[in-house]
């Protein structure tokens, strides 16, 4: 039979312990730093801060955010197009905030740091998925055009 000391128990204890502070402080963190965002990203649209720490009544306040039905909650939480409309939100919530795609793939891939962006930056909420979201347009060429093999031709 095999003798454990009291200094084997009290070590393995320790290696858990240390583990356990090395993922759960930045996860605690990172999590503060998400929930002050979204906090920041509801009260610029008008909406209470505090409803982004409640699990489902934050996607209905996203959803209105949005200017989305209520309905819309059930496609978001069944499974099978969870993944597409959430989003589909997120891009709206992008364009609620005169932002183009590129932000919305911010906000889907990073959003660490791109709802305090969005949250503590100067971006004003436009209204429901704002029509004109600045950024990236696609090109109109009777917009501004120029003709690349002849530069000194009137442009109309």
């Amino acid at each position: 039979m095999d003798s454990y000391t009291s200094s084997s128990a009290d070590m393995s204890g320790s290696i858990i312990a240390a583990m356990l502070g090395m993922f759960l402080i930045p996860w605690i963190v990172v999590t503060i730093i998400s929930i002050i965002g979204k906090w920041k990203v509801f009260e610029k649209a008008g909406k209470p801060g505090w409803a982004s720490l409640i699990p489902i009544y934050s996607t209905i306040v996203l959803l209105e955010i949005v200017g989305k039905p209520i309905w819309w909650v059930f496609l978001i939480i069944f499974p099978c197009t969870s993944l597409i409309f959430y989003i589909w939100a997120t891009n709206l919530l992008s364009k609620s905030y005169g932002q183009s795609e590129g932000f919305t793939i911010g906000l889907l891939l990073l959003p660490l740091i791109f709802y305090p962006i969005l949250g503590f930056g100067s971006y004003r909420y436009l209204g429901p998925s704002a029509k004109e979201a600045g950024g990236f347009r696609p090109y109109d060429p009777s917009l501004d055009y120029k003709d690349p093999f002849n530069p000194n031709s009137p442009q109309s």
